[in-house]
């Protein structure tokens, strides 16, 4: 008798726990848009200076290595949200996405920006990496960096 309850809970919760967790097999195409729209907006609250968009979109282990070196979630969230920085413009393209388990994605990207910080201008155009880990249902930002290119 607990083998057949053990069954049916099984047939019917464990389809319904896995409509939540990213798909093994979800198409890359697929992958590559979801992370892409969340980028995108990172971006959005990165010229408007939105920490509040950091706060929820960074993972509470979140790593960006910069000019400076490495910071965490909590020094980011504080200087995207401060006036240091001034993003007049900025565009992103050629995106591409590298499944790397079941709950992490790498999301490969080009951006070029006209933004000064402490009135120095940041190097533009560079290559951008974004480290995503599903947690807790939905993507986060694990790690981010930017490599400066000529191209």
């Amino acid at each position: 008798m607990r083998c057949l309850v053990a069954s049916v809970v099984a047939a019917v919760c464990l389809p319904a726990c896995m409509g939540s967790m990213p798909s093994a097999h979800q198409d890359n195409a697929a992958l590559r848009d979801e992370l892409t729209a969340l980028e995108k907006q990172s971006w959005v609250a990165w010229q408007k200076r939105d920490g509040a968009f950091f706060a929820s979109f960074l993972a509470e282990d979140h790593v960006e290595v910069g000019l400076q070196g490495p910071a965490g979630k909590a020094a980011i969230v504080a200087f995207v949200g401060s006036p240091a920085c001034l993003v007049e413009n900025y565009d992103v393209d050629h995106f591409s996405a590298t499944r790397i388990s079941r709950d992490t994605a790498l999301l490969v990207y080009h951006a070029r920006q006209k933004t000064t910080c402490g009135g120095v201008a940041v190097p533009s155009p560079a290559w951008a990496s974004s480290l995503y880990v599903y947690r807790d249902g939905r993507w986060q930002n694990a790690a981010y960096q930017q490599s400066t290119t000529d191209k």
